[in-house]
């Protein structure tokens, strides 16, 4: 979602959901696996009469309780996109106005930009390295360096005129051969989505990792983020693109640089090429691309600064560029799948794990069973001995594994306190219910003692390079076991370390006083924030993380006292788009944001998502350097506009270019256990999902839920299961080029055959939460998943891939 709104977040609210005429869920199943949430759904439906539309691979909860149910292929996702976005088009149910002012339809692109639909090829291609010049992607410019813009749309390089030609391959009638979804049942689900292409309605998005877990699932959400712009229902009350976190804590990992493609608040990693801080915030702070862009970016010198003030403290100064040599230069960022691919050729010492059952949660986990028999050593943290920490008692020769392994015993959720960031981006305090058992500790505790060890052998024995350890600003009672607090309000939200002043030279921030927001932050040196975004969170007058009032005066659900929301405690995103062109709201059911003009500045019932006094010129995407959400984006390896490409394993070919059947740029490894299957020895299609009684791994070590579901089932279509003369409870074995697990079949009517371009295609669901610890025990699923990747996002191919069944012998 950054590529197209420029932020990679949920754009509205759990609550919010309620506000929706129409609710689509396409990518997850929140009915079993966001229980919590989905209750807003049942809620818009109930109170506004909302229908509920559900496309996924197999009949579900959600399914069960919405209007419509579509099954679809496994890896069509984007063909089926693909025919909505053209069914809009063709049809006019876009909304012009909104795509005229607010989205980059009006801007015209280079020639240099094509698509060959024959190929499935962009402009730019390298076979050889596998890579596309994204550089011929790029807008025409004037002298200024601003895009030309078209505002008839008719130029026939506008973005607007190459979205259509692009996606009018995508008929009802290709969409049928290429997902098997019928005709008649696809153009029902076209009408009354474009229905919402008005200012009065709004249809909100929820997906979870249904998407996420592709080849090409960046491009498959871009897909939905064209959708949603084209309908204008970006920035409004009920509409959005609302990505539905797998944890509680999912949004504040990433926010927080839990990827490696990330320092603190999204900022950039230091390259090779940028050695000196000037050198890294020139290359990362964007100029606008059109006058009408505030470009929020541009304050990106006073991101880093804080940074590094919260890093190193009094240690960095003007002078040494504050530390900004400390950082580590990095030519290429080790991501999930670089790290596994690195271990399994011997090529890293050692790995640290915080929560995470690195060999139960990736693709092929023979291949990383080998990769961790490769480390010298290894650090688990968890509260249960896990498939990753015990993996060497399951090996054909445990005595032959050389890693050592540290298994330090850590709390539980109700054993801790702090913050958690939900995916609304709300982040909300959590309060300690017990203490941690026998020699359990938190992180702040392991991690406090880990820094003052480390420090103090940097002091005693010196090294190659010890200042970043011994000159870290570490602003601790007890510098062994931070707390919570003092990590949040200290560390997080940041403090004035001077007075700060505004432009008239009165003190708003007094030196030492917690910063109320991040519009104080300094590139001088005289503030500190270890997270731009959570500036706010904890000002002096408080942590505003443990507010729970509920209140809520315009009725939307906005509740602005409830916990603290990034950015700036904002609940909708681009919310200035809930007003038209002119600053006046788009729709009185809609009414957010809106310009008055007897006071010169954006007020309303959200913090509104632009600098107040800005006017209504300016606009609604303030991340991007257009100011406006993208309908092409040059900024994605694969392509500025969503294709459809088979997943890498797939049970038939791409109809619109076998010659090209693959996503061209796909992240793929070589060796002996990076196994891909073919149609005629693996013909059926495969899916992993999760079920409600489970929680990934972890719950298969506690009673309750253990009882639930204790064995490992597999999801076979009846008519598979009657072809194959298999039985329900009989234990069958799932095959594919990596391995194969074993599991208790359960014919379903559940998945149905589908008829794609004339084959039958039967799909195979696979739920993934048993491992071989735990009280219950049964297969990885992960011995059957490729290690193919998402080249933007690094996500694992999980949703599709390919597989035969067979019975296991008594």
């Amino acid at each position: 979602m950054a590529a197209r709104f420029g932020r990679g977040a949920m754009t509205n609210s759990w609550n919010d959901i309620k506000n929706a005429d129409l609710v689509f869920v396409m990518g997850g199943n929140p009915a079993e696996n966001h229980p919590c949430g989905f209750k807003w759904a049942i809620k818009a439906r109930q109170e506004k009469g909302a229908k509920i539309i559900s496309v996924d691979v197999r009949y579900h909860r959600t399914a069960a309780v919405s209007d419509i149910f579509v099954q679809i292929r496994p890896g069509s996702d984007i063909a089926f996109m693909g025919g909505l976005i053209n069914y809009v088009l063709q049809n006019k149910k876009y909304d012009e106005e909104y795509i005229k002012y607010f989205t980059n339809a009006t801007y015209i692109v280079k020639d240099t930009y094509n698509f060959d639909p024959s190929t499935g090829l962009f402009s730019g291609y390298d076979p050889e390295k596998r890579k596309y010049d994204t550089k011929l992607w790029d807008y025409e410019r004037d002298e200024k360096g601003m895009v030309k813009k078209d505002m008839t749309m008719e130029h026939p390089r506008c973005v607007f005129q190459l979205l259509k030609q692009f996606y009018s391959r995508y008929t009802p009638e290709v969409v049928e051969k290429i997902t098997g979804v019928p005709k008649e049942k696809f153009l029902e689900v076209a009408r009354l989505i474009a229905e919402t292409g008005v200012p009065d309605k709004s249809m909100t998005h929820l997906y979870a990792l249904g998407w996420t877990h592709h080849s090409w699932g960046t491009q498959v959400i871009g897909s939905m983020a064209i959708l949603q712009l084209l309908l204008g229902n970006i920035g409004v009350p009920g509409g959005g693109v609302n990505a539905l976190r797998g944890h509680a804590n999912i949004q504040g990992m990433t926010d927080l640089a839990g990827e490696g493609r990330f320092l603190h608040g999204y900022l950039k990693p230091p390259t090779p090429e940028q050695q000196t801080l000037k050198d890294y915030i020139e290359a990362n702070t964007p100029k606008p691309w059109d006058e009408g862009s505030m470009n929020y970016w541009s304050n990106y010198s006073k991101f880093i600064v804080s940074l590094l003030k919260s890093y190193f403290g009094d240690n960095a100064t003007p002078e040494n560029e504050f530390c900004y040599s400390y950082l580590p230069k990095q030519d290429k960022v080790i991501s999930w799948d670089e790290a596994v691919d690195r271990m399994f050729k011997g090529k890293m010492e050692g790995v640290v794990s915080i929560g995470v059952n690195l060999l139960a949660n990736t693709p092929n986990a023979k291949k990383t069973a080998v990769a961790l028999s490769n480390l010298k050593w290894m650090v688990v943290m968890d509260p249960f001995e896990t498939e990753m920490a015990a993996f060497w008692k399951h090996a054909e020769n445990p005595e032959s594994i050389k890693t050592e392994v540290f298994l330090l015993p850590s709390a539980v959720f109700a054993e801790k306190e702090g913050t958690k960031t939900n995916s609304a981006r709300t982040l909300k305090w959590q309060y300690k219910a017990v203490e941690p058992p026998g020699d359990a500790k938190e992180e702040l505790w392991f991690i406090g003692n880990l820094y003052m060890k480390l420090k103090e052998l940097y002091q005693k024995e010196g090294g190659v390079f010890p200042d970043p350890i011994l000159k870290a600003r570490w602003p601790f009672q007890n510098p062994y076991h931070p707390t919570a607090e003092e990590v949040l309000a200290l560390e997080i939200n940041g403090v004035a370390l001077d007075d700060i002043k505004d432009d008239k030279g009165n003190v708003v921030v007094k030196k030492g006083e917690r910063l109320p927001s991040f519009i104080y932050l300094k590139d001088d040196g005289t503030t500190s924030c270890g997270m731009w975004l959570y500036c706010g969170v904890f000002p002096q007058s408080g942590n505003r993380a443990k507010s729970a009032d509920l209140t809520d005066p315009s009725g939307l659900g906005i509740y602005p006292n409830y916990g603290y929301s990034w950015p700036a405690n904002r609940r909708i995103l681009y919310n200035r788009a809930s007003a038209g062109p002119d600053g006046n709201p788009r729709s009185p059911k809609k009414k957010l944001v809106w310009w008055n003009a007897k006071e010169q500045k954006w007020v309303g019932y959200d913090v509104p998502d632009i600098k107040p006094d800005l006017p209504p010129e300016y606009g609604p995407f303030i991340m991007l350097p257009e100011g406006r959400g993208r309908l092409y984006s040059q900024f994605l390896v694969d392509g500025p506009f969503p294709e459809h490409y088979e997943p890498y394993e797939s049970p038939v070919e791409n109809l619109l270019h076998p010659k090209t059947d693959k996503n061209p740029v796909v992240k793929v490894y070589k060796s002996d256990l990076d196994l891909l299957g073919k149609p005629d020895k693996f013909p059926y299609a495969a899916t992993t999902y999760r079920v409600t009684e489970h929680f990934h791994y972890w719950t298969k070590h506690i009673y309750g839920t253990s009882v639930l579901f204790q064995k490992m089932f597999v999801e076979i279509p009846e008519e598979l299961a009657k072809e194959l003369d298999i039985k329900e409870g009989e234990k069958v074995r799932i095959i594919t080029a990596r391995g194969s697990a074993e599991a208790y079949a359960l014919p379903t009517k559940r998945i149905k055959p589908l008829t794609v371009n004339g084959k039958k295609v039967y799909t195979v669901g696979i739920p993934i939460h048993w491992g071989f610890e735990g009280i219950v025990r049964g297969s990885l699923a992960n011995l059957t998943t490729p290690f193919v990747w998402d080249p933007n996002s690094q996500t694992p191919e999980f949703k599709g891939f390919l597989c035969r069944i067979e019975k296991v012998k008594a």
